[in-house]
């Protein structure tokens, strides 16, 4: 569990971010080529990234694991819609920072010999990772910019009417399916126990694309304004041009819906927070989704004490099987 600790000026001093951060949204999205996550939307996703993929790009996966802590110098917080400008304050990062956060990284599985270079500040290690980034995101990053942005304007849209109606409560109660706001703390569901003090400096809420489950944060802070990285509820990016084929889950249902249904025909019986944290939608959205599925009669829905479990009838489960 993470527990973020607000006063009154850290309320005040709340904001969302003005763009995405792209080397958040870097980092993050490796995690998406590597575990299979974010259903249809990552199947599509990653079958437009994988075959094109320079083997130097490969390399990130020494320093970025699956699971677990990545190097907080990766992922310094910059508002700027082009790759190559995220990159240079990774690089500008001082030689003892990038050093503490390998040595954490280290403390967790062995590193590859670029990894120990990387460690002791040597020039053709960092100018590695430079070219591993910019490879990267050539191919992962930069053909899908245009939706990232949208979808991070439109969340921005979102998070500025619930800051209109009802201030930041309001929206730290409809931040993420993970996250639940219980004045003056908002708890996550985290791989870690954890508390961050915020002491006056505010929250810097950062709407990621390429984050999935639960919102993430730095492990050091330093001085700065705090970061919480939080999954974007979103609409995929539209697939004009992609596929040709018109016989797919999402050209029936629509690409959010059938993430939904895909999530439900993963178990048996899951409830609604299961299903939007799977399908990485915001419980809202994912309850819509579901309430046009059950009449569709592709689910089933039965309440057990206060969750509302959510089953496939055999008419979901076939239309599963044919399209997916």
């Amino acid at each position: 569990m993470l527990r973020i600790h607000f006063t009154a000026s850290d309320l005040a001093r709340t904001r969302v971010a003005s763009a995405p951060a792209l080397m958040w949204e870097t980092v993050l999205s490796t995690h998406w080529l590597r575990d299979g996550c974010a259903g249809l939307l990552g199947t599509w996703w990653r079958g437009r990234v994988r075959p094109h993929l320079p083997s130097r790009a490969r390399a990130l996966a020494e320093l970025i694991p699956a699971q677990g802590y990545f190097p907080d110098f990766l992922t310094p917080h910059t508002v700027s819609l082009c790759p190559a400008d995220a990159v240079e304050p990774v690089l500008l990062t001082p030689k003892n920072e990038v050093r503490k956060d390998i040595e954490l990284l280290a403390t967790g599985r062995p590193l590859s010999p670029w990894a120990r270079d990387l460690r002791r500040g040597l020039a053709p290690a960092l100018a590695h990772l430079d070219q591993s980034f910019r490879d990267y995101q050539r191919v992962a990053i930069s053909p899908f910019l245009s939706g990232i942005s949208s979808h991070t304007a439109r969340e921005r849209a979102r998070a500025g009417r619930l800051l209109a109606s009802g201030g930041v409560e309001a929206l730290l109660r409809d931040l993420s399916p993970s996250a639940r706001w219980r004045g003056p703390i908002l708890d996550i569901d985290y791989p870690v126990d954890r508390d961050l003090h915020l002491e006056g400096r505010g929250l810097l809420l950062v709407p990621s694309y390429f984050c999935r489950c639960h919102p993430v944060t730095l492990v050091r802070q330093g001085e700065e304004v705090p970061v919480l990285v939080y999954p974007l509820g979103h609409e995929p990016w539209d697939t004009e041009g992609v596929d040709d084929a018109s016989d797919t889950l999402a050209d029936l249902v629509g690409c959010s819906r059938a993430a939904v249904l895909e999530a439900a025909g993963e178990c048996r019986q899951s409830n609604t927070s299961q299903l939007a944290r799977r399908a990485g939608l915001l419980l809202s959205s994912a309850s819509e989704h579901l309430t046009v599925l059950r009449r569709a009669g592709l689910i089933v829905s039965s309440r057990e004490g206060n969750s509302v479990m959510h089953e496939v009838t055999p008419l979901g489960a076939g239309l599963l099987h044919r399209h997916v």
